[in-house]
């Protein structure tokens, strides 16, 4: 485990480079007994020192919910991160110049009405506790490299969770719907690219059920003394692979009858 200065000291790594659009080595390949509880230390220190400047948490996010995302990630469960009021973006123009490597994601995001907590949550839970469910676009990024700039090595989980799961950025458009007046799992999309379609998905391919990852989080927040707070968003999982996104790109997010959104990024 890390000690309390060290993590303090690789968030503040991590915030510098959230700034200065200049990515870090990674942390695992400069501590290699570095753990997954490490990561989560880190990041929690990233987001104290940004509530610090100013900023204010209005949910989570979960990453890593397919299989195959899991299996090339050496691990056995999603990863969760934490979003700040300065994430969230309206569909339109997406200012390129806040993130270093973007790529999108297709998701559904929960909006609570109540307060999720426990050792035991289930999607029954979820489902009550939810005042809407919307199409949502998650913008990830990476303040540390995705591959080492040495020998091209992928970075490891620890990296990922650290970097806050790789979150970045949230764009909420489409309907609001009643998560029981909609069948969740076929809920779909269609990701264009420039007017080329990108992306194809649908939700079931988040564990089955996108809800079961939202109490998953409520159950592995639980043990920290935390909690999904009534009005926070909660974003599901992505239910395609990550798009690359550059300054010109203009993408159209088409949910069926939860409706179409365009953003581009300037």
């Amino acid at each position: 485990m890390l000690d309390p200065e060290r993590i303090h000291a690789l968030a503040a790594e991590l915030d510098q480079s959230e700034r200065s659009r200049v990515q870090v080595e990674h942390f695992s390949k400069r501590f290699p007994g570095m753990t997954v509880e490490d990561g989560y230390a880190i990041s929690r220190e990233w987001v104290r020192l940004k509530i610090a400047s100013g900023r204010r948490v209005v949910g989570h996010k979960i990453g890593l919910t397919s299989r195959a995302m899991q299996q090339s990630s050496q691990i056995d469960e999603p990863d969760y991160g934490t979003l700040l009021d300065d994430m969230l973006f309206s569909p339109g123009d997406i200012p390129t110049q806040r993130f270093i490597a973007p790529r999108v994601e297709v998701e559904l995001a929960f909006v609570l009405r109540h307060r999720l907590e426990g050792p035991q949550v289930s999607v029954e839970d979820v489902l009550a506790a939810t005042e809407y469910v919307t199409p949502a676009i998650e913008i990830i990024d990476a303040r540390i490299e995705q591959f080492d700039r040495h020998t091209r090595a992928m970075r490891r989980v620890q990296d990922t969770i650290s970097d806050n799961a790789a979150n970045a950025g949230i764009v909420l458009g489409g309907r609001r719907v009643n998560p029981r007046e909609v069948d969740l799992p076929w809920c779909g999309a269609i990701l264009r690219q420039n007017g080329h379609v990108e992306e194809t998905g649908l939700a079931a391919g988040v564990q089955g059920h996108p809800a079961v990852g939202v109490a998953w989080l409520a159950m592995k927040l639980f043990p920290w003394g935390e909690r999904l707070e009534a009005g926070e968003i909660v974003l599901a999982g992505s239910f395609t692979r990550p798009v690359p996104a550059k300054a010109g790109d203009r993408f159209d997010a088409d949910y069926g009858p939860l409706g179409r959104f365009e953003f581009q990024f300037t």
